[in-house]
C-alpha cells in the first residue's frame, strides 16, 4: 500500500463519527421543530413572543448548519480535494447571499409600501 493510500484510509471517519453526526443532525432537527412550535403555537408566551419575529432567520441558520454537516461528512467533502469543496461551497454561498439580499430588499419594499388589507 502506498503512503498516500494509507493516509487516505486514516482520514476517513469511522462509524462512531457518523453516529455522532447523525445524533447532532437529530438534535438540530428537534431544535428546528421546537423553535417553530414556540414561535407559532405559543406566540403569546414570553419565549414564543421573543422568537416570533426572528423565527425565519433562526430556521435558516439551523438548516444551513445541517446542510454543511451533511455535505462535509456524508458527501465526503471533508476528505476530498479542496477544489471539489470549493466547486460545491462557493456557488452555495453565492446563492445564499443573493437570497439574503432579495429578502432584505423585499422586506424593505413592503415596509415602505405595505399592501392594503383585502
Amino acid at each position: 500500500m502506498s503512503a498516500s493510500a494509507e493516509q487516505h484510509e486514516h482520514e476517513h471517519p469511522g462509524p462512531a463519527i457518523y453516529l455522532r453526526i447523525g445524533l447532532v443532525l437529530f438534535i438540530l432537527t428537534a431544535a428546528e421543530v421546537a423553535v417553530y412550535e414556540l414561535a407559532y403555537h405559543h406566540a403569546g408566551s414570553g419565549l414564543g413572543a421573543l422568537l416570533h419575529p426572528i423565527v425565519i432567520p433562526i430556521l435558516l441558520l439551523l438548516s444551513a448548519v445541517k446542510f454543511a454537516l451533511v455535505a462535509m461528512f456524508y458527501m465526503h467533502l471533508k476528505q476530498d480535494s479542496k477544489i471539489f469543496s470549493g466547486l460545491f461551497v462557493i456557488p452555495i454561498m453565492i446563492a445564499a447571499f443573493i437570497i439574503a439580499v432579495l429578502m432584505t430588499l423585499f422586506s424593505y419594499l413592503y415596509l415602505l409600501h405595505p399592501r392594503p388589507p383585502a
